[in-house]
């Protein structure tokens, strides 16, 4: 049976290792200091890493767990990354049978052109697509872009659980507070990663049934976010795609 143990890295990152038994995978590991640290201290081989996107708090990593490691590096296609020697793209497997563990690709463009997500064994490694409560900056994609990937993301089962890249969860949440004040799911969402913070506990994973409930970015078509969008945007907006733009750049400037 697998486990997910978050490595903190840099000031809010989290390096996912998904280990069972004696074997580990590691998910974007921006700084590979504590990621050998632990595998040390857990007696751990590395069999794999996973990168989601380019951005080198995910990636930089890499080649230093390559000289210790001779190991495949999977990352997206549809990006630039020296150290990948797996490419993939929707539709792609990835297969990991020395931790007993396959995960289906997805495509979701967005923070990055080419950034993608691992699912499987109920596990959602997302990178900076979807945060908890909240969702990653456009840096190279359009918000049409992001609002399916997110939509993409919002159909998977609601107890999938989502390892995201960063510890950003109570910043989004008062962000959040903004532009759906009566959200009842939100303020008991508040007061747990309060909680969990103050035990210097990650908030995460979070669920996907527990972001459609109080994430702003997935939940443009409820009739409160789209009240506050407009009159966030000072005019009425046609679809979810304009709300979601609305609400983004508001979070941009927030």
């Amino acid at each position: 049976m697998i486990n997910v143990i978050p490595i903190p890295a840099f000031e809010d990152n989290y390096i996912w290792v998904i280990r069972n038994g004696r074997c580990a995978a590691a998910v974007d590991p921006g700084d590979a200091a504590p990621l050998l640290d632990y595998l040390g201290r857990e007696g751990l081989r590395l069999v794999a890493v996973l990168n989601t996107h380019h951005h080198g708090d995910h990636v930089a990593g890499n080649a230093d767990l390559l000289a210790r490691f001779e190991v495949p590096v999977y990352g997206p296609k549809r990006e630039h990354i020296a150290t990948v020697s797996e490419p993939l793209e929707e539709g792609d497997r990835v297969r990991l049978p020395e931790i007993s563990l396959e995960l289906a690709v997805l495509d979701i463009p967005g923070h990055t052109a080419g950034h993608i997500a691992y699912y499987g064994a109920n596990a959602l490694f997302c990178g900076d697509t979807l945060f908890g409560c909240g969702c990653g900056r456009l840096f190279e994609g359009s918000p049409a872009q992001m609002h399916a990937s997110l939509q993409k993301l919002a159909r998977l089962p609601d107890d999938t659980l989502v390892y995201c890249a960063h510890e950003y969860t109570l910043a989004n949440i008062r962000f959040a507070k903004s532009v759906e004040p009566c959200n009842g799911d939100l303020a008991q969402r508040e007061e747990t990663d309060r909680r969990a913070r103050s035990e210097n506990r990650p908030t995460l994973p979070s669920t996907i049934g527990l972001e459609r409930r109080t994430n702003p970015f997935l939940r443009c078509d409820q009739p409160e976010i789209i009240r506050a969008a407009s009159a966030h945007a000072g005019m009425d907006l046609p679809d979810t795609v304009a709300v979601f733009r609305a609400v983004r750049e508001w979070k941009d400037r927030a």
